[in-house]
């Protein structure tokens, strides 16, 4: 293992831990899964003779296939799909907007839920996105914006539009209603 980085490890993993484990949630690993997959794409970083050249791409990368082999296995399925009905963990200081926005996320199809938790979760680009998933940036932005607009179009007839990234999870808000609509 590379001792001479230790203290970068310890700040890179502090800073992308969270956004793989979502990303993990988004590819259909439960959360104990995600949790361990990120340590296995931390430990295989760590045991790299040098850093690589793009760390945060090397990580999405890594954690993503090992994400995916892990997934292949069946007896994991069965348990991936009893866990569906929980995609995410509720917390106590989710707003009802927050609980019916992650809803909404957890049926888009899987192609699209990815794209938009890298997005927004993940801060990749859709050209990061498109590398990542060997697909065409405007693919990846399409996929982006047909997952938000169905989110948006089943969130109870509710104006919403996406705010900033505000921390871990997306900030949806009602937006005003337009002039002609008052």
């Amino acid at each position: 293992m590379n001792t001479e980085h230790s203290g970068w490890y310890e700040a890179f993993y502090e800073a992308k831990a969270a956004g793989l484990v979502l990303y993990g949630r988004a590819l259909g690993l439960s959360h104990g899964e995600a949790e361990d997959v990120v340590q296995e794409t931390f430990l295989a970083l760590m045991q790299k003779p040098e850093l690589p050249r793009e760390p945060e791409n090397y990580c999405l990368r890594t954690f993503r296939n090992r994400a995916l082999n892990y997934k292949r296995s069946l007896w994991r399925r069965l348990t991936r799909e009893l866990e569906s009905q929980r995609w995410f963990e509720r917390n106590d200081d989710e707003s009802p907007a927050e609980r019916a926005a992650m809803k909404q996320l957890a049926a888009l199809p899987p192609e699209q839920r990815e794209v938009i938790v890298l997005k927004i979760w993940n801060r990749c680009t859709f050209d990061e996105i498109g590398a990542l998933l060997d697909i065409s940036p405007n693919t990846a932005a399409g996929r982006y914006r047909y997952g938000l607009q169905k989110i948006k179009l089943q969130l109870e007839g509710a104006n919403y539009e996406r705010d900033e990234f505000a921390g871990d999870a997306i900030a949806l808000l009602a937006s005003t209603p337009s002039v002609g609509a008052a």
